[in-house]
């Protein structure tokens, strides 16, 4: 095989494709990627078996046809290191190397041929959905997922559709975020029925992709399987198994205390009251009277503070403690000037909303 790789064009893609790539795996291959040439282009593949990247490179020229399997990290510190704007690539019985103007380095790799199948977009898509709208809608929802939880299905994002809007839905038991994103075709009454779960770590991957001013994701479910075709990435994915949450149980319909505020005002304020938090008095308190709001924090070590906004509100008084952390997540990826924060009772979910397509459902802490 003998690639002349642009050298900005490939360090694109291992910058994607190294997301995949395990850091700890008891089998060596998977730390590797594997570069495929023929006629039809250069792909580099690299999976962890559960997510898989195909990626088209760009910007190549093909002088012999082959395959190569060579250990990401090596190659990326080359490419990355390198000062050219042109690198040559050759593999050979299992060894690649790869030619600057001043440099030439030889990396051992796998065998040929030993590599997991990483599957590339054939057929008809199930879904279509413009990249911007699903990029924008990933922001909004992927920081609600579970970090870490024996509840698998909050690891990931729940896909629901209806008519021609996606929404998803994260939520890690503390806190819930949804939003809904247009879909540039309606689908098919079956896949309409179904709801599935993306992995939190395909999400990501697919917020890293492509152009979102122009592109359009292709989306086809196969078996437990999702698969999405965009500009010149092919990403696979397992779906996570398990049943998500009811979630619209938990949205509250019944509110009386609702306040219209400033995104950036209140985000503000959050970040100030939370200035005097530790770790043992890690909420704020919101204390909301006749026009007027109080955000305020407490460490008994350090000291207090207290920030207040007027706001447009005669309803009754009442006070209620949220983690400030949660409460910036959610106040950044609102994409509008105003919300609206509606409550209940001191013990019950605050509720954030930003037009018709996000919401946020966060659980009080007490602060006594």
């Amino acid at each position: 095989m003998k690639l002349k790789f642009n050298r900005a064009a490939l360090a694109e893609a291992l910058g994607i494709l190294t997301s995949v790539v395990p850091s700890r795996t008891p089998k060596p291959i998977l730390r590797c990627v594997q570069i495929v040439a023929d006629k039809k282009g250069v792909h580099i593949c690299a999976t962890d078996l559960e997510v898989g990247i195909n990626y088209l490179v760009s910007e190549v020229q093909v002088e012999e046809a082959g395959e190569v399997i060579v250990p990401a990290d090596r190659l990326t510190a080359i490419v990355r290191e390198s000062v050219d704007e042109v690198l040559l690539l050759q593999a050979e019985a299992g060894a690649c190397k790869v030619e600057g103007a001043d440099s030439h380095f030889t990396i051992y790799g796998q065998e040929p041929g030993q590599y997991p199948a990483v599957p590339g977009f054939e057929g008809q898509a199930d879904i279509e959905i413009a990249l911007g709208n699903l990029q924008a809608g990933i922001r909004q929802c992927l920081f609600a997922t579970a970090k870490e939880s024996t509840r698998y299905a909050l690891n990931g994002v729940l896909w629901e559709i209806k008519g021609k809007k996606l929404s998803l839905v994260a939520t890690d038991g503390r806190r819930l975020a949804r939003c809904k994103v247009s879909l540039a075709s309606t689908p098919s009454e079956q896949v309409a029925k179904t709801k599935i779960i993306v992995p939190a770590k395909t999400m990501a991957l697919l917020d890293r992709i492509g152009d979102g001013d122009k592109d359009v994701v292709a989306v086809k479910l196969v078996d437990n399987r999702i698969l999405f075709g965009c500009a010149n990435a092919v990403i696979s994915s397992n779906l996570v198994e398990g049943n998500f949450p009811k979630y619209e149980d938990i949205i509250p319909q019944d509110y009386d205390k609702k306040l219209a505020l400033s995104t950036e005002a209140v985000l503000s304020a959050v970040r100030r009251a939370a200035l005097l938090t530790s770790e043992e008095s890690r909420g704020i308190k919101l204390s909301i009277g006749k026009n007027n709001l109080m955000f305020s924090g407490r460490a008994p070590e350090a000291g207090d503070a207290q920030v207040s906004m007027p706001v447009d509100y005669k309803a009754e008084m009442i006070e209620i403690g949220f983690n400030p952390q949660f409460l910036v997540e959610a106040l950044r990826v609102i994409q509008t000037a105003e919300f609206e924060l509606e409550l209940g009772q001191a013990d019950r979910p605050g509720l954030i909303k930003s037009g018709t397509n996000f919401l946020y459902v966060l659980m009080p802490i007490n602060l006594s």
